[in-house]
């Protein structure tokens, strides 16, 4: 925030309801920085702050907020005021607030505003929210591929205002096919009597309208673009895709991925939540399956309750040695999910990766157990056991490194989101491992008697 105490004051004013000196300040502020004292009003005076913004500062702000903010404010907005908000926002922010609105609401707007914008709005409404078609604007720059440099520099002075952005000039035949591209500093600095057709770049990146928008962002980032067109079947240009886009698209995308890796279901209003039963029924359905999965590292410990009977040292390195494969895990099962949602990991180079994972595991592995190795020796003064217990955490090291890359792997060769492995599914597996390692080693070289059994239950 740029003055905290600005901020104080605005929020005495509201209380104060001195408008004239709130509008004042208003005035100097950024949109952004608006949206964020709205987000520290309250109640009622959030209604009374918002009206006291002119029709250009509202819509501005509005487009700060993330869609589902500006519901309760959408809800507070006279609907003649509201339409003109709309047909100062840009076509992509509109849509994104209207899949928020119920039916109805959206019925009632689309009929007050203009023709033209109904007809866009009602094609683009139906395209999917996470494709290219859903995120896209409509509001840029084309021109025809015929005209000369000073026709082009007029169309751009002509139709630059209302644009998304104008560093990029897409060229299009009469039919609207994507022909080339060229940028505002080429057009500005070419001859004035040059044709488009010879100035303009043939090859152009561009993204079909039905494609994935974390593909889209990916693309963006890729080739540094601060935009991508969007193109139909028959290559015919129909919007485009802005580098601010790609960033929220990514953001999303990388929330997902963490919320997946933490066991929880990914919801955008995850944080800060005051609906206390939506956030439980959000964590518990997870939590409920790694506790039934826990359960079998239970029932292990169960059926080798003879070997704790017999040296109960044993059970001491226990919650060390899950714990400790377990991180290992959950570290390789991050770097795969992350990798392969970037892009770093392919099939090219997926057996380079999991080899340096194993080869990687097997070094932190043996490091870890020559240390817990002289811990249990120095401790329990028992060498055997020692050795136990550092080979032990050496072999689960390495095999917890293995799954926490394999799984992830295996899960997006068949097509299924990788971040869906999550952390506390690959910990369950590693600790049940673990555990039938340090046991299968501990009856194997401490002498004890096999007697093993899993049949309590």
């Amino acid at each position: 925030m740029k003055n905290e105490k600005e901020v104080a004051l605005l929020k005495q004013l509201i209380l104060s309801r001195k408008t004239d000196e709130i509008k004042r300040i208003l005035s100097r502020l950024h949109p952004a920085d608006i949206a964020e004292i709205l987000e520290e009003v309250k109640g009622e005076n959030k209604k009374v702050f918002f009206e006291l913004l002119d029709l250009e500062k509202a819509t501005e702000v509005l487009e700060e907020l993330e869609p589902e903010e500006r519901i309760p404010y959408i809800e507070s907005i006279p609907e003649m005021h509201l339409v003109k908000i709309l047909e100062n926002m840009s076509v992509d922010e509109i849509i994104d607030l209207l899949q928020k609105l119920p039916d109805e609401k959206v019925e009632k707007l689309m009929a007050k505003l203009p023709q033209e914008h109904q007809q866009e709005l009602n094609s683009l409404i139906k395209l999917a929210q996470d494709s290219a078609g859903g995120i896209m604007t409509t509001d840029y720059v084309y021109l025809y591929d015929n005209i000369t440099v000073e026709e082009a520099i007029e169309d751009v002075r002509k139709f630059g205002r209302e644009a998304e952005t104008i560093y990029y000039l897409y060229v299009v035949d009469k039919e609207k096919h994507l022909l080339g591209v060229l940028s505002l500093r080429e057009l500005i600095a070419a001859p004035r009597n040059k044709r488009i057709a010879e100035i303009m770049h043939k090859k152009v990146v561009s993204v079909r309208v039905d494609e994935d928008q974390e593909k889209v962002a990916k693309l963006i980032s890729k080739y540094s673009l601060l935009a991508i067109p969007v193109v139909d079947t028959e290559n015919r240009i129909l919007g485009i895709v802005t580098v601010d886009d790609a960033l929220e698209v990514l953001e999303e995308e990388t929330t997902e991925d963490i919320h997946k890796l933490a066991g929880i279901t990914p919801e955008d209003d995850i944080l800060l939540t005051t609906n206390i039963l939506g956030a439980v029924k959000k964590r518990l359905p997870w939590l409920v399956v790694c506790l039934f999965g826990d359960l079998v590292s239970g029932v292990v410990i169960d059926g080798y309750s003879a070997v704790l009977e017999s040296v109960m040292a044993v059970a001491f390195f226990i919650p060390v040695l899950m714990a400790t494969a377990g991180n290992v895990g959950t570290q390789s099962l991050a770097l795969s999910v992350r990798g392969l949602a970037t892009g770093e990991i392919s099939i090219k180079n997926v057996m380079r990766f999991l080899i340096s994972e194993t080869f990687a595991g097997m070094f932190v592995g043996i490091s870890c157990g020559a240390i817990i190795a002289a811990v249990a020796a120095l401790w329990q003064k028992d060498f055997h056991l020692s050795l136990v217990v550092g080979a032990s955490m050496s072999i689960a090291i390495v095999i917890s490194a293995f799954i926490g890359v394999l799984i992830p792997l295996i899960f997006y060769k068949m097509k299924v989101d990788p971040a869906v492995a999550s952390g506390p599914f690959i910990t369950t597996i590693i600790d049940v491992t673990a555990l039938l390692i340090y046991f299968a080693l501990t009856v194997t070289f401490l002498g004890i008697q096999k007697t093993v059994g899993f049949g309590r239950f």
